[in-house]
């Protein structure tokens, strides 16, 4: 009994571990790794190679005005703040959509592994200790021969 409860208890620890804190861990960093892709290298790729190289120097070459320069100025930081709020709430968007439409596929898994676990613990904790059992019977009706 004490090895059966053992195994039970050390088997129920073990998989509440590694299935909260693995699936934890997994979906918030991907999470992160995704929110810092779509805001700082899309950004900074889509600003650079875009805006800097073909606006500045397109329009920059042939505005020279203040007035041009300030509507040039103005549209350049409305875009940027456009592009920045876009992906900021594209990504808190998909952030929290993400993780309450899987929370059924995480209760769900977290469940089964916990059922699976338990009725695999039980059956082999039933199966080890029969044979235990019947091992020990067996000896004892050899030394009585």
């Amino acid at each position: 009994i004490y090895t059966y409860v053992y195994t039970c208890i050390h088997i129920f620890i073990h998989t509440y571990i590694h299935t909260y804190i693995h699936t934890y861990i997994h979906t918030y960093l991907r999470l992160y790794v995704h929110t810092y892709i779509r805001l700082y290298i899309r950004l900074y790729i889509h600003m650079y190679f875009l805006c800097h190289e073909f606006i500045h120097t397109f329009i920059h070459t042939f505005i020279h005005t203040f007035i041009h320069t300030f509507i040039h100025t103005f549209i350049h930081t409305f875009i940027r703040t456009y592009v920045y709020i876009r992906l900021y709430v594209h990504t808190f968007m998909y952030t929290f959509f993400y993780i309450r439409l899987n929370v059924f596929t995480y209760v769900y898994t977290y469940i089964r592994l916990y059922v699976h676990t338990f009725i695999h613990t039980l059956i082999h904790t039933l199966i080890h200790t029969h044979i235990y059992y019947k091992g020990r019977k067996r000896k004892r009706n050899l030394k009585r021969i």
